[in-house]
């Protein structure tokens, strides 16, 4: 463990003069909550009745709440539907003073609504509404537009990709090359399916099953300890050939988290989770702790280390939760 986490309550504090923006899939997740009592006669699945729903930003809007929780300045770029889920987002993010002025609104556009019934604690079925397409090149355009409005003003940005449409490789270059000719840092969160090149970014996080479909591999078993997964450091290793990025985090599960730099030996972080409740949104909260800790000054190990705390305390919560400063800051005093 780097000495210098010594300094994580110090890092943390910073957090709140950073400004992050988030580009990505902006989506919207809807939990149905219920109880169970009987199995449906029709078929062989409970019957869940009803007991409350609530909405949360989610996607790439979720990774921008995850950021609002430590810096009020969190701002979120991508795009919505003019539909009533869509205006539910907006509103979601508004009164969560996330700044919404780089989305972009369309009434072609079908927002992503992703819906959990979750009845005594668990989840019974998620059902997903979405339409998946690459933006028009006017759409397009406009993102660049926006991207150029907003550099100045932040001090890194997170792109956070769920395949949905929004990223496209005419878009993804165009964000390296803004962030690196204004010296901004660049974290990706990618998607396996999507097969965007990242150039020169400033770190990439995958999870181990991403990594080896990035790198065109055969995904393997995990090996204890992780530092000596061959297989997985092997991907590694490809995927700085192919991506060109200066560090790896690789998220692990279980297993914690794999930091890689070319130029240091790798890093492993174990995981702190000490109850596991859900995972869902995990994830969004290590790559906005990750990029708000490099933001801070921190190395990238001690981000690394930042992050997996946030993680281990967000799959302690059920739904798509989020971390607090204190939370994370008793975390790290615990370690």
């Amino acid at each position: 463990m780097p000495s210098g986490l010594d300094s994580a309550k110090e890092w943390i504090a910073g957090f709140a003069a950073k400004r992050i923006l988030v580009i990505g899939d902006l989506m919207l997740d809807e939990f149905i909550w219920g109880k169970v009592s009987r199995i449906s006669p029709e078929a062989p699945v409970p019957v869940v009745n009803v007991t409350g729903e609530s909405y949360y930003p989610g996607g790439a809007a979720n990774v921008a709440r995850n950021v609002r929780e430590f810096t009020s300045g969190a701002a979120v770029m991508g795009i919505a539907g003019t539909d009533p889920q869509g205006r539910r987002l907006l509103d979601l993010l508004g009164a969560a003073g996330i700044d919404t002025s780089a989305v972009q609104q369309d009434q072609a556009f079908f927002t992503t609504v992703k819906t959990r019934i979750v009845a005594r604690h668990q989840q019974v079925v998620r059902v997903d509404r979405e339409s998946k397409g690459p933006l028009s090149a006017e759409q397009t355009e406009r993102a660049m537009r926006l991207l150029d409005r907003a550099i100045g003003s932040v001090d890194a940005i997170i792109v956070a990709d769920y395949g949905k449409g929004y990223l496209t490789q005419p878009l993804a270059d165009y964000i390296c090359r803004t962030t690196s000719e204004h010296g901004k840092i660049l974290t990706v969160d990618p998607h396996p399916h999507t097969s965007l090149r990242w150039h020169n970014a400033t770190a990439i996080k995958p999870n181990r099953m991403e990594a080896f479909l990035a790198a065109g591999l055969r995904p393997s078993d995990p090996v204890e300890p992780a530092l000596c997964d061959g297989p997985l450091l092997a991907a590694g290793t490809m995927l700085f050939g192919i991506w060109e990025t200066r560090n790896l985090l690789i998220t692990l599960g279980e297993q914690g988290m794999v930091l890689l730099d070319p130029e240091a030996p790798p890093y492993h972080t174990p995981a702190r989770a000490k109850e596991v409740f859900d995972v869902s949104g995990a994830g969004d909260t290590a790559i906005a702790v990750f990029t708000l800790g490099l933001a801070a000054g921190a190395p990238p190990a001690e981000a690394a280390e930042l992050a997996n705390c946030a993680s281990g305390i967000v799959v302690g919560k059920l739904g798509t939760a989020t971390v607090t400063a204190a939370e994370l800051q008793a975390a790290c005093a615990g370690l």
